[in-house]
């Protein structure tokens, strides 16, 4: 009897742990086999495809899942960009910030993996980040994505690619009409769900945990994010967010008949204009021209609500409470807001406000005053970040903290040490990526020994939010939540601390004034 005993438990415990292998450089995911490469205790994974390539027939439809392949992929270089112009360092970005890996091609449908997981059975914590780059540039392969000290970190962190600009978000009638969707635009966003979905697939043959994904971004991945948290397609894929700089809820104000994501009939009529452009009448012209053609188009493009990715707007979407509900932890840059252009006289700055604000222009002049010249510097500045960034992830905050959601918010407040050109941007927008992932090595600029201090404090709490959904743990300075009436922000700068917002009010009045009341 005593033997059958130990026979059954020797079966169930040998039954429990026939999934717990141990990790090396090759990995089986649902595709085929994979070799990666060892960088100490990382591994990392690179340029592994999660759809097929969207050319040719593929090019403006959805992400076709990829064709399992014989043999072992190397997977130990990035795959191709997404197209795009030649990405060039410009204002404050050093190349460190944009360039991303060659080749560029419109084949560019891949991801990569970073892991110190010693066995398929660790169920470490998942980081999924979305590049930002305006939906027109970027790549996961961007040096200041790199994952290698995140995944040091104890998480598995992916960057992936998507589609951008033309080859991502061109929307046009007869796509719509051929669509079994009756819709059209929103490619890259639908990439960014099939990368999503191979990650809950395969990522436990990595050490992950396919049920503790926390996705991230910055400027347009922020918004990404933002769309995805929104979307009925991506129930289930995630379960924490951290959009950094971007949300796309409300308008730039009032008088703005949209906010960043046009309806499908206004990007339908953008795709018409492309079509005249390049003086074709068919989907098998325009399928037929070269990419390097297509890159040349004369429009801005971005997500549309196409009534299936985006059912209805984002702002509908959250009111109606049909997001998915996940922990948040959101915030921007204090400098995110320098004016390129020439500065306004006082009196046009005023009568902006008037014609874009109606009714509420005294309450918009008198928060951003511009009585004197250097008021109005400050001013025009805070308002460009306000109005693109601080209402926008602000908003969401109160979004989610409303729906009894765990929430976090910074600020950015660190000057970003700088040399020749680069120096009086501040904390500019997307200085705060290589602190939170750790990758200020991959970033050329006359480090202090407080900006490490700094970047080991924020990859800290982002690692540990990915884990548990609360940012905090040892020797960190407390980082309090954030609720609809104490507006407690942790501002990361040289001696981070948690305080009142100081423009609460500001921001408030966005979120009353543009969501609640609209």
């Amino acid at each position: 009897m005593k033997r059958l005993v130990l026979l059954i438990v020797i079966i169930g415990f040998s039954y429990s742990c026939s999934n717990n292998h141990p990790m090396t450089t090759q990995v089986q995911v649902e595709q085929g086999l994979i070799k990666g490469s060892m960088d100490g205790d990382v591994l990392s994974f690179k340029g592994i495809p999660y759809a097929e390539a969207p050319i040719d027939e593929l090019r403006w439809k959805a992400p076709a899942p990829k064709t399992p392949w014989e043999g072992t992929l190397d997977c130990t270089k990035f795959g191709p960009s997404p197209m795009q112009t030649s990405p060039q360092a410009f204002f404050m970005w050093s190349e460190e910030f944009l360039i991303p890996a060659a080749p560029i091609s419109e084949d560019c449908l891949y991801l990569n993996v970073w892991t110190t997981a010693k066995t398929t059975d660790d169920k470490k914590a998942v980081m999924v980040w979305i590049n930002g780059g305006g939906f027109t540039s970027g790549s996961g392969s961007v040096p200041i994505y790199d994952g290698s000290e995140l995944a040091k970190k104890d998480i598995v962190y992916v960057s992936i690619n998507y589609r951008e600009g033309v080859f991502g978000f061109l929307a046009h009638p007869d796509l719509t009409s051929e669509s079994p969707n009756n819709t059209s635009g929103n490619y890259g966003l639908l990439d960014q769900i099939a990368a999503l979905k191979w990650v809950k697939a395969n990522i436990e043959n990595f050490g992950g945990d396919p049920d503790n994904i926390t996705i991230a971004g910055q400027s347009a991945g922020s918004m990404s994010v933002s769309y995805l948290i929104a979307s009925p397609l991506a129930k289930g894929l995630f379960q924490k967010a951290i959009p950094q700089s971007g949300a796309g809820i409300l308008p730039l104000a009032p008088t703005s008949s949209s906010t960043f994501a046009n309806t499908l009939s206004t990007a339908e009529k953008t795709g018409l204009a492309v079509a005249k452009q390049f003086e074709v009448s068919s989907l098998e012209e325009l399928r037929a021209l070269p990419a390097e053609k297509l890159l040349t188009a004369s429009v801005r493009l971005a997500p549309n609500i196409d009534g299936h990715v985006m059912p209805k707007s984002p702002a509908e979407l959250f009111k109606a409470g049909e997001n998915n509900p996940v922990a948040l932890l959101t915030g921007w840059n204090e400098n995110e807001g320098l004016a390129y252009g020439p500065l306004p006289t006082m009196d046009s700055f005023k009568e902006s406000l008037k014609s874009n604000y109606g009714a509420l222009a005294d309450d918009m002049i008198r928060l951003y005053p511009s009585s004197s010249e250097e008021e109005l510097k400050t001013s025009v500045a805070d308002l460009a970040r306000d109005q693109l960034f601080g209402s926008q992830n602000y908003t969401l905050a109160q979004i989610m903290a409303s729906q009894n959601q765990p929430v976090y918010v910074y600020r950015f407040t660190r000057d970003v040490p700088a040399e020749g050109a680069y120096i009086g941007f501040k904390a500019f927008h997307t200085a705060e990526v290589p602190y939170a992932l750790a990758t200020l090595d991959k970033v050329n600029r006359p480090w202090k020994e407080s900006d490490r201090q700094l970047s080991g404090q924020m990859s800290t709490y982002w690692t540990n939010f990915a884990k548990t959904g609360n940012p905090n743990g040892e020797h960190l300075p407390n980082w309090k939540s954030f609720d609809s009436k104490n507006h407690q922000v942790m501002y990361l700068d040289e001696k981070s601390n948690t305080k009142e917002l100081h423009d609460a009010k500001r921001l408030q009045f966005f979120y009353e004034n543009l969501y609640l009341n609209q």
